[in-house]
């Protein structure tokens, strides 16, 4: 059974996905769940198990703030889980289910697994970019995808493979040339790609006042445990043009659901062409195509060949491009053996 980080803020939907009125089921770290959002905008969530019969709540009723169980009419409070209305008999602590901390912030729905004394609602990784972008210069994106999560995670960690898993927008071999630095910065993972006097890669080229010309191009990514990881581009000219500066924001966002499967989230910003809403519409398929069309069945692919064991396990030749990534897979491998560590005592 898979050994998760719970005492950290998931993503678990993109706020736009549970509109007022409306539910969402999902699975997180092998737990299922039922958010909703009341008609007043409030969102709530509880575990999607009745206590009685452990039958999914989201085959319920949901009325305001209370959700009542489609199978034998217990009714629980979507604030706190307290079971509110036993039609059978008395209503005992037993009943109860829980109910976990959620917040609403930078356009996503985040939720605490963990302790619930310890949710700290400043600890939800920045993701300011998303709310200061323009209309027509924003977009987010989910994609579900049959693998574990980490290696999800590795793909960001090492972005040579966009010279050659996605040649016709990210080719060209900048990032194989790069030079990166790696730092461990607490419990988080800062990457930097620094590639000079080359050509753009090629989705920038059409930006440019001259498309052959040299740029320098430096990319940055900053890994969280809890599997958000921002990602910023920044093109400038080679010779140092004031008038050539092309600069990209992105969250990708690797939410484990099983130890098999990831809710992957993605939203992108930038600083050019911010009014063109048609621009933006085909940007919108370009993430969809590139994630969906190229990233995903090659790490489905690679996760059948792994089957169900630790990629690190299976004895991997480790290269240089994997030294942020096995780094993050350290650090949370740590943070959860301390987390076992911590409740030991109190299961003994």
């Amino acid at each position: 059974m898979a050994e998760w980080l719970r005492n950290c803020w998931y993503m678990a939907a993109w706020a736009d996905e549970v509109p007022r009125g409306s539910s969402l089921t999902r699975t997180i770290i092998d737990v299922p769940l039922l958010f909703w959002r009341d008609g007043e905008g409030q969102v709530r969530v509880l575990v999607d198990r009745c206590a009685h019969r452990l039958a999914p709540l989201s085959l319920g009723r949901i009325e305001r703030d209370i959700v009542r169980c489609g199978y034998h009419g217990l009714a629980f409070d979507g604030n706190t889980g307290r079971c509110i209305h036993n039609p059978h008999g008395p209503i005992t602590s037993s009943l109860a289910v829980r109910a976990y901390p959620l917040a609403e912030r930078h356009k996503a729905l985040w939720i605490w697994m963990g302790a619930p004394e310890k949710a700290d609602e400043d600890a939800i990784p920045d993701l300011s970019f998303a709310d200061a972008a323009p209309q027509h210069a924003f977009s987010e994106g989910y994609m579900p995808t049959a693998a574990d999560h980490r290696l999800l995670e590795d793909n960001i960690l090492d972005l040579s493979h966009g010279d050659y898993l996605h040649a016709e927008t990210l080719g060209g071999g900048s990032f194989t040339r790069a030079g990166v630095k790696v730092e461990e910065r607490g419990d988080t993972v800062f990457v930097r790609w620094t590639a000079k006097n080359e050509k753009a890669i090629p989705i920038w080229q059409p930006e440019l006042p001259d498309p052959d010309m040299m740029v320098d191009m430096t990319t940055e990514v900053l890994w969280h445990p809890s599997g958000v990881m921002l990602l910023d581009g920044i093109l400038t000219a080679a010779e140092g043009r004031a008038d050539v500066e092309i600069v990209t924001r992105n969250a990708h966002v690797m939410t484990p659901e099983t130890s098999t499967t990831t809710h992957y989230f993605y939203c992108n910003s930038r600083n050019y062409r911010t009014d063109d809403a048609e621009y933006n519409k085909g940007i919108t398929a370009g993430l969809a195509m590139a994630f969906g069309g190229e990233d995903k069945p090659m790490i489905e692919a690679q996760q059948a060949r792994i089957g169900g064991a630790d990629l690190l396990e299976c004895g991997p030749a480790l290269m240089a491009i994997d030294n942020a990534s096995t780094r993050a897979r350290r650090i949370y491998r740590r943070l959860v053996e301390a987390e076992k560590a911590a409740l030991a005592p109190a299961s003994q």
